[in-house]
């Protein structure tokens, strides 16, 4: 988040007016375990009010298996009451979380079947598959790399990418997963990805910035960040729900 998601909107300042300054709080987490993440979820509420201190102007949650591990359409709840609590700061922003906007950045391209990467265990792969399943997105194929440590995940090679993603059954999917984390970085794999699979391809930081620029009420584009960047869903609504509109 702390790197892709500036890189997109300073690859958007270069063929738009518009200027963003990003800001963040951390909330803490070493290894990715269903323990760890509850306790990261419920340090959330402290960053919400941190952020809308400095009066921004969208939130983004950036940990995608933090929210799905939670419970089915948890993203709905968790944007929701973040959104309060910069209420009651009386600095009012729409949040977005990676979870949503992935969910939401697949159905804004029609994207009814996928094939995706990840870096969790299998057990927490499974618990994305699942909630993507809820949310009528079908996973035909995944990967799991298994790398506990966040860190390690922050490491991990995104020219790798591509040819994980080759290796998985992408024949009848309408679009590729390249990164169903935004830890995992995959930015500069994307366009590559594109022309290898001959799909579109998106991942957790790409959904999450085109969903930040709409409920900004922006258009959502920005170059080398794939298609749902390349301007066909530049005016796509932002995601419905109290959190987003105010």
């Amino acid at each position: 988040m702390e790197t892709e998601v500036p890189a997109i909107l300073r690859a958007r300042e270069a063929i738009a007016p518009e200027r963003f300054t990003f800001h963040s709080s951390r909330m803490r987490m070493t290894r990715v375990t269903p323990e760890q993440l509850k306790a990261m979820d419920a340090d959330s509420d402290r960053c919400a009010v941190e952020l809308s201190d400095a009066r921004v102007d969208v939130l983004g949650y950036a940990c995608l298996v933090a929210i799905m591990s939670t419970g089915l359409g948890y993203h709905r709840a968790a944007e929701e009451r973040l959104y309060s609590r910069t209420v009651e700061n009386a600095a009012p922003a729409p949040v977005v979380t990676s979870a949503g906007a992935l969910v939401e950045g697949l159905h804004t391209i029609g994207a009814k079947k996928v094939v995706l990467l990840a870096p969790y265990m299998r057990p927490l792969t499974r618990t994305v598959v699942d909630y993507l399943t809820h949310e009528g997105v079908e996973v035909l194929d995944y990967r799991a790399l298994e790398i506990p440590d966040n860190l390690e995940v922050a490491a991990h090679d995104p020219g790798r990418l591509p040819g994980l993603a080759r290796a998985l059954d992408h024949g009848d999917a309408d679009a590729v997963v390249l990164s169903a984390c935004v830890q995992m970085p995959s930015l500069g794999a994307i366009e590559e990805a594109e022309q290898l699979l001959g799909k579109p391809v998106v991942s957790a930081a790409v959904c999450t910035a085109h969903q930040m620029l709409r409920a900004l009420g922006l258009p959502a584009v920005a170059p080398g960040a794939g298609h749902l960047l390349s301007g066909a869903y530049a005016e796509t609504p932002p995601a419905p729900g109290a959190a987003i509109g105010g």
